[in-house]
């Protein structure tokens, strides 16, 4: 009943025939479909039920998660990335569910510090098949989640592991996913080289937007530089003057908050107006043409990469390597490099014995730490150092 109903309405035009379709092709292992609830939606739910999910609240975006209340965390960002991709989603008629569900899911392998956080561990595993927090979200969900008798992992379908393995594009070089899940752990069910559905781009393009303006507007909270001082960057500084005179007349943060959301929706009104240009030269008939696509159809144009470049410039001089931001940071690479010398030492002290049995000693050492919490890193790194 629940099928019929949707694909009523897709024959009413409420999706568009590039859309993923309503009907999944299925999942690495076979479970029975949901008269309630689409295959995409139960991949919703069982990210948000995951553990993985439930930690993004106490991991780092860019400030360590001690440092306030107030900036944003990995589960802040996710849930922005999904409001984002949704209005993209229902804009191009497409799967708005599963638009969703890559958003939620895109950040689940990052480690605690953030970035500072993957480069030390990826430095810990250099001779054991290295560490990438895409892959490693990829390990989560097939593997490292355990909340079913039948199988490992969450079982999403392979429309979501498709969209989730792709999130920066087709994969090339299969070497690193061999390397860190296996060679057999989607069963042949995934085509590495196809482009990625309009859902996957759509939430990576949105990961950029959120990403971008959130962080201005955190570093901006920090006082890590002023309002003026993005003048130089085109299209904010314009935004900036249609604010100018409510600088002076309203609360700083009310206004900065205005000129975030204007960014914001810039960004969004140029990925639809470019979108559709590039859907119009590509002329795809079918979704099989959208995975042939010979260009990323979802993009920004030249101007606004040109402004997301910028942005990104000024973030990483200002924010990412101001010297408040970076004594947190090199404190988050000492305490991973730490707690990795540490727990091998004495893994059994710290890992249980079954998943030190079917793993590497370093692989699961390498999953111990990336799941930790910013907090739980720090009190272990005191309570062991």
């Amino acid at each position: 009943m629940y099928y019929t109903f949707l694909a009523h309405l897709m024959q009413n035009n409420e999706y568009s025939k590039f859309a993923t379709p309503i009907k999944s092709a299925g999942r690495i292992y076979k479970e029975k479909t949901s008269s309630l609830r689409s295959p995409y939606q139960r991949d919703r739910d069982r990210i948000i039920h995951s553990t993985a999910f439930r930690r993004l609240k106490h991991k780092t975006q860019v400030f360590v998660n001690t440092a306030g209340d107030h900036y944003r965390t990995r589960i802040t960002h996710s849930l922005e990335v999904s409001q984002i991709a949704r209005t993209l989603g229902k804009i191009f008629k497409l799967n708005e569910d599963l638009c969703e569900t890559l958003s939620l899911a895109h950040d689940l392998g990052h480690p605690p510090f953030a970035h500072a956080g993957e480069e030390s561990l990826n430095e810990c595993m250099d001779d054991f098949g290295g560490f990438d927090h895409n892959i490693q979200t990829l390990r989560i969900i097939t593997l490292l989640e355990r909340k079913y008798y039948n199988f490992k992992g969450l079982n999403l379908s392979i429309e979501t592991l498709d969209g989730l393995i792709k999130h920066n594009g087709p994969v090339l070089d299969k070497f690193k996913y061999d390397k860190i899940l296996g060679k057999k752990i989607f069963k042949k069910k995934i085509n590495f080289l196809n482009k990625p559905s309009l859902e996957s781009q759509i939430s990576s393009i949105s990961d950029d937007i959120a990403y971008n303006s959130h962080d201005l507007e955190d570093g901006l909270k920090a006082g890590l530089f002023k309002i003026e001082e993005l003048n130089g960057i085109p299209i904010i500084s314009d935004i900036i003057y249609k604010h100018k005179k409510k600088l002076k007349k309203k609360e700083k943060e009310l206004v900065l908050r205005q000129i975030v959301r204007d960014i914001i929706n810039e960004m969004v009104k140029d990925v639809i107006i470019n979108t559709k240009k590039n859907i119009k030269y590509e002329n795809p008939k079918n979704i099989n043409d959208i995975y042939k696509a010979k260009i990323k159809l979802v993009n920004f144009s030249d101007k606004m990469i040109n402004f997301d470049l910028a942005i990104k410039f000024f973030l990483k001089r200002n924010m990412y390597f101001h010297k408040t931001v970076l004594n947190k940071t090199n404190r988050g690479k000492k305490i991973i490099k730490t707690l990795f010398s540490k727990i091998k030492k004495n893994p059994k002290k710290f890992i249980k014995k079954e998943s030190l049995d079917n793993e590497s000693k370093e692989r699961n050492i390498c999953d111990f730490i990336a799941g930790m919490t910013d907090r739980y890193a720090i009190n272990l790194y005191n309570s062991i150092k």
